[in-house]
């Protein structure tokens, strides 16, 4: 299983982070070691002082394709999901003032989340899903997947002209303004379409 995230592709996001917009999307992988277990807390590492949250629409694909044409991306999955892309701000910002790669900011065990998985014609037209993340009660993070730079089935297309996607296969779609740090004691819950799709401890 691969666990692919995107960057950059909401707008809003890359203004606050005062970043440039890309001309493609930007791809990143998180290796299985990066999945927290279900139900277990998130873990702050002793390298970061500065952990961030960043919620994102999942999707879970079910056929194994290559070179996949975007009007025929939608028959490589049929659920979505919620998850938590954690980042080690400061790591980042010290590998990329340095041209490294990011995955000691990215990648570090218990890095990736993945709640619920839902039947994407649950709702609307099975294509734009409304979202958000709550902390403590109160949301820090909420937008539609309308709002992406590059839709699902874009991301699924691009993504496959450089790597298989097998079944199993996890795309976390980048994640909306309105990131922020973490803190031992917070509670983060994901909300997809008014539904709960995690809930998730940070000690």
């Amino acid at each position: 299983m691969k666990l692919i995230c995107v960057g950059r592709n909401y707008t809003k996001h890359i203004e606050e982070l005062k970043n440039d917009r890309p001309d493609a999307p930007v791809i990143f992988m998180k290796p299985d070691s990066s999945l927290g277990q279900p139900g277990q807390p998130f873990f702050i590492p002793d390298f970061s002082s500065d952990i961030h949250h960043e919620v994102e629409v999942l999707v879970r694909i079910n056929r194994i394709g290559k070179h996949i044409q975007t009007k025929f991306a939608h028959k490589y999955y049929d659920q979505i999901g919620l998850g938590l892309d954690f980042t080690a701000r400061d790591v980042q910002l010290d590998l990329k003032n340095k041209g490294l790669p990011w995955e000691k900011a990215k990648a570090f065990d218990g890095a990736a989340h993945v709640g619920k998985w839902f039947d994407k014609t649950k709702w609307s037209d099975g294509k734009n899903f409304n979202f958000h993340l709550n902390k403590n009660g109160e949301t820090v993070q909420q937008d539609s997947t309308a709002n992406m730079i590059w839709a699902i089935d874009e991301l699924i297309s691009y993504i496959s002209t450089y790597f298989t996607l097998k079944i199993g296969d996890v795309i976390f779609t980048g994640t909306p303004s309105g990131v922020g740090r973490v803190t031992r004691g917070d509670v983060l819950t994901g909300i997809l379409e008014g539904e709960q799709a995690f809930e998730v401890n940070v000690r």
